[in-house]
């Protein structure tokens, strides 16, 4: 009789905690992204919803937060609770390591292709029949020209444009520092208002009406096209570009303090799979997955993609030279 009390009493025990942990498990997580994907995550989490579900029999709900992803960096340093991160450049994510020991240093190698599931490059918009014959990085620094672009001091999005512009007139001036640094000087003096974010941008040239060519994300610049008209807008593509990847991760601090760890690797494993590739190359992103290439290829010309690694000597080289405190980027902005 002791003996069946007590494994009677083990089997309750035992349930109560199952049955404590799955009471405490989070009904919810956040996703903390750059501004402009807003749509596209929205997208993300109404497929993701019912597949977590049928895994586990529970219903979730997956918040978002949007704001440029270097301002968004910085909320999670300062306390902001972000199970997941979904940014547009490597440093934001990186600096979560750096200056906040959130995440382990080795989180890029966590996921495939650098933990970026999908990857996009700065590209243009001009307005109808393109009346100022822009088709390449030069074009945007004639005098006649106003371009649109979002501050890179605060815009992981305008940061790829000013790189991909640099590696342009490094290609174009054989690497003559002086020549590269007075190109984008002109290019900087194009630009006759810079908004925070990506987002703000494509406002400003779409309902604002301001400049000939906003500089955005590939896929910004296509999904514009595709909301407002074609009769409006076209899309131009120029023939280098820079590789722009989109990191995401899990933030371990706060996955293992909210016990959203499965979850939260749940999501991120959605984004890799064929249902998540989808979604996303149907928002006008590249992918690897490739049957999605093959099915969206017209979508997306060829081009020639530099990347950070091989032009500036990786993201930490990059930081260090162009947007550290007193760095090109600053110098370039004061005419120093």
């Amino acid at each position: 009789m002791k003996k069946l009390l007590l494994t009677a009493g083990l089997a309750l025990g035992l349930g109560f905690s199952q049955t404590a942990a799955q009471a405490q498990a989070p009904k919810e997580i956040l996703n903390v992204s750059y501004d402009i994907a807003r749509e596209l995550y929205e997208q993300v989490n109404t497929a993701f919803i019912p597949v977590w579900k049928e895994k586990s029999g529970e219903t979730i709900t997956v918040n978002q937060s949007h704001a440029g992803s270097s301002k968004q960096a910085r909320s999670i340093l300062e306390g902001l609770e972000a199970d997941i991160v979904t940014f547009n450049q490597v440093t934001d994510v990186q600096v979560l390591h750096d200056k906040g020991n959130l995440i382990p240093a080795d989180w890029q190698s966590r996921l495939p292709n650098n933990s970026s599931p999908y990857y996009s490059l700065p590209a243009f918009l001009v307005r109808a029949d393109n009346p100022k014959q822009i088709k390449n990085w030069d074009d945007l620094v004639r005098d006649d020209v106003q371009v649109i672009f979002p501050n890179p001091k605060t815009s992981g999005n305008a940061r790829y444009t000013y790189l991909a512009a640099t590696a342009y007139a490094r290609e174009a001036f054989n690497k003559d520092d002086a020549k590269v640094r007075e190109f984008i000087a002109k290019l900087f003096k194009n630009v006759p208002v810079f908004d925070t974010g990506g987002r703000g941008a494509t406002t400003t040239f779409t309902e604002r009406g301001i400049g000939d060519v906003l500089v955005t994300f590939e896929a910004e610049v296509l999904g514009t096209q595709k909301l407002l008209g074609k009769d409006k807008y076209e899309v131009v593509v120029p023939p280098i570009s820079l590789l722009s990847e989109f990191p995401v991760t899990i933030v371990d601090k706060v996955v293992d303090k909210r016990g959203s760890r499965e979850i939260a690797q749940a999501y991120l494993d959605f984004l890799y799979a064929p249902e998540g590739q989808e979604i996303l190359a149907s928002n006008f992103n590249r992918v690897h997955d490739a049957a999605t290439i093959e099915k969206h290829k017209a979508n997306f010309p060829d081009v020639k993609l530099v990347r950070v690694e091989d032009e500036f000597g990786g993201w930490a080289n990059v930081t260090k030279e162009h947007f550290a405190e007193g760095g090109i980027l600053d110098q370039l902005f004061t005419g120093n």
